[in-house]
């Protein structure tokens, strides 16, 4: 029988008992007796606290969480805890033994008569003790937003699987991984409170989470109350296999969704977006009609439409996932040469820009992340020719560097323009930050330097267009210079002028501080005097660029095409440009995987006799007598009834043929000669 029940029996209440020897004993249970006793009051209605050298009784179980004494637990799909226990919050001592609570039971007739006093100057102390501990995380710069930072590092502890138990954090490069994508970073409110304060980005929403009719929510989008109610569209997704600590996942489509994905490739067909719409209110969350639609509402500049039918296609999406598949350990692939998959990258990838444009580069690059995990080594959509710019946007120059430095040796990052001028301009950047030490400034301001220059040099034909983007007169010594005249640009191969469009297009504004502008004009003159001097470097990376860029690769022209940036879409080579592009699967791969293959459906145009294909060519809407265009199949042709129809149809046009009365000759007027007045 629990104590407090012994106390009703008794006839007695808390805060009357007299004082007796081990009443300031306090002990945090883990029994259920603990649990059920709740808050104490003592006299004037207020809580009664306490301290003591060995433990603290509290009612928040997560206000005194000593987050660096406490051991990682598993993580389950990448998944939050929804409570954690404490077993004991003290610092520097052990638990009392069960003795004390004997004798703080039979004493207990004197203890709490004398106890409010003596607790009210315990829970003084308390207060100025979290009050320090409160100032000291503060000053480290362990900010909270809204009180629940704590929480979130111990999240993070928890779902980091190479994480340490010793005291203190380690280091960001010591313990995750380069493609690490962080769960609270995937949220772009999470960013959005960061510049303006959480009352102004949760001020709006709070009244309709009272109201939502979606009660689950998901790492990657936040169900709205304006959709339409979720069903399973028939979307799944199943374990592949799993080798050598990685896990492939693949998407599947059911019979139902099968024959909505046959409706939807018809409705594309048609070239009428109703279509779709018309598909979208019979199967509101299939991937690829959302997709798609959203492409027209953006092409209409209807913006907030087509960003949220991308947040609809990928919640359906969410809802699919494997409990095995996870979005933070790196180790799940997808194969993108199978069309189910596909759905999954674009609809990242639009969700991706729309955060960009949106003003939200850290969850930008967190996507982007996300997208390069799935399939790093193939890199399908070509995320290295985006991540140094996001990364750059967002100031993460450490992340930039880092996964610069760990994948130099085996992906040749170097060689691509944008990570050759990115990475020195974040050397840069970062050099000029004040709180570094003098030793490790100078050698980052040195290393920048250093690789500026290789990549003017390995680059000569991006320095003219950038300062051209910029609006800077460059130099009459640079203009006039053979390394970094007009013919460094028209001599570039294509393949390597579509690179350089690309990164100029979009991250050329990066580049237009002053301080950015001096140090890059002092490096210019630094590789002019090299290269006038003979360097051998100079005539190594001539030969480089004629050997290694002959054409892009496929994956490179599906992000141009993806990208729609201007200049590099002008780039493509023509049989890139002659083919169509489809907006929900643009350039699919030359190797995929079907899982099911389309029915063929039979054209009416591919069955019939000469003149009858003739008459359908200037009269789309003339059909054989018997032909189905719902179903594509003729059947059951009568030639009597289709010459009968043939014959009308050539008098329906010889009647809409209008012929012009033909003007007489100016020759023949001879009153209209000189009357040119």
């Amino acid at each position: 029988m629990s104590r407090r029940a012994l106390r009703r029996l008794r006839g007695e209440q808390r805060g009357q008992e007299p004082l007796g020897p081990g009443a300031l004993q306090f002990v945090l249970h883990d029994d259920d007796d603990a649990e059920e006793e709740g808050p104490q009051q003592g006299p004037g209605g207020r809580h009664a606290r306490g301290t003591g050298k060995e433990g603290v009784r509290v009612n928040n179980r997560f206000e005194l969480i000593n987050i660096e004494d406490l051991d990682e637990g598993p993580v389950v799909n990448g998944g939050r805890t929804d409570c954690l226990l404490v077993d004991t919050v003290a610092s520097g001592s052990k638990r009392r033994p069960q003795s004390g609570r004997a004798a703080t039971k039979r004493d207990g007739d004197v203890a709490d008569r004398a106890a409010a006093p003596e607790q009210s100057n315990a829970g003084g102390k308390l207060r100025k003790k979290k009050r320090k501990q409160k100032n000291k995380k503060n000053a480290t710069g362990e900010t909270s937003e809204n009180g629940l930072e704590d929480i979130d590092r111990v999240l993070e502890r928890i779902e980091d699987g190479s994480g340490s138990g010793r005291p203190g954090p380690p280091p960001l490069s010591a313990r995750k991984h380069v493609l690490y994508v962080e769960h609270r970073h995937l949220n772009p409110d999470t960013e959005l409170k960061r510049y303006f304060g959480a009352r102004a980005v949760l001020g709006e929403q709070r009244p309709r989470q009272r109201q939502r009719v979606h009660p689950k929510s998901a790492w990657l989008t936040t169900p709205k109350s304006t959709w339409p109610r979720y069903t399973k569209p028939g979307l799944s997704m199943r374990l592949l296999e799993s080798k050598k600590g990685r896990s492939c996942f693949a998407f599947e489509h059911n019979e139902e969704y099968q024959q909505t994905q046959h409706k939807f490739l018809a409705a594309v067909e048609s070239m009428e977006p109703n279509n779709i719409v018309v598909l979208l209110q019979t199967s509101p969350y299939h991937v690829d009609s959302l997709l798609q639609l959203s492409d027209a509402c953006r092409f209409q500049e209807d913006q907030e439409m087509a960003r949220d039918l991308v947040e609809r296609a990928l919640h359906s999406m969410e809802c699919a996932f494997h409990p095995l598949f996870s979005l933070t350990s790196g180790a799940c692939r997808l194969d993108y040469r199978r069309p189910e998959n596909r759905s999954f990258y674009l609809a990242l990838y639009k969700q991706m820009t729309f955060l960009e444009k949106r003003g939200c580069p850290r969850t930008a690059l967190e996507y982007c992340k996300l997208i390069l995990s799935l399939e790093p080594d193939e890199d399908p959509l070509c995320m290295l020719l985006l991540i140094d710019h996001l990364a750059l946007r967002a100031r993460s120059y450490e992340y930039l560097i880092r996964l610069f430095q760990e994948w130099e040796a085996h992906r040749n990052l170097s060689q691509l323009p944008n990570f050759a001028f990115s990475v020195p301009l974040a050397y840069f950047l970062l050099g000029q930050q004040a709180d570094l030490p003098d030793q490790e400034l100078s050698s980052t301001r040195e290393q920048a330097s250093v690789l500026i220059q290789q990549a003017l040099t390995m680059f000569p034909g991006v320095l003219m267009p950038l300062l051209e983007y910029c609006s800077v007169r460059p130099d009459a010594a640079v203009a006039s210079h053979p390394f970094f005249g007009p013919d460094a640009e028209i001599s570039q191969p294509p393949a390597l002028s579509q690179l350089v469009s690309l990164y100029l297009g979009r991250s050329h504004f990066l580049w237009k501080e002053p301080a950015t502008m001096s140090w890059l004009e002092e490096n210019v003159r630094r590789v002019l005097q090299a290269v006038d001097a003979g360097d051998p470097a100079v005539e190594a990376c001539e030969s480089r660029r004629k050997v290694l860029y002959q054409r892009a690769p496929r994956n490179i022209h599906r992000h141009v095409v993806l990208s729609e940036i201007k200049e590099a879409v002008a780039a493509l080579p023509p049989d890139v440009t002659t083919q169509s592009v489809l907006g929900f699967d643009p350039l699919p791969p030359l190797d995929t995987i079907y899982s099911y293959v389309r029915p063929e459906r039979l054209s009416p145009v591919s069955h019939g006799n000469t003149i009858a294909l003739f008459f359908r060519s200037l009269l789309p809407n003339y059909t054989m007598e018997g032909e189905r265009p719902d179903d594509g199949g003729a059947g059951g042709l009568n030639p009597d009834q289709g010459l009968n129809r043939l014959m009308l149809a050539v008098r329906d046009m010889m009647a809409n043929f209008h012929f012009r009365d033909l003007e007489v000759p100016p020759e023949d007027n001879p009153e209209a000669d000189g009357e040119w007045d």
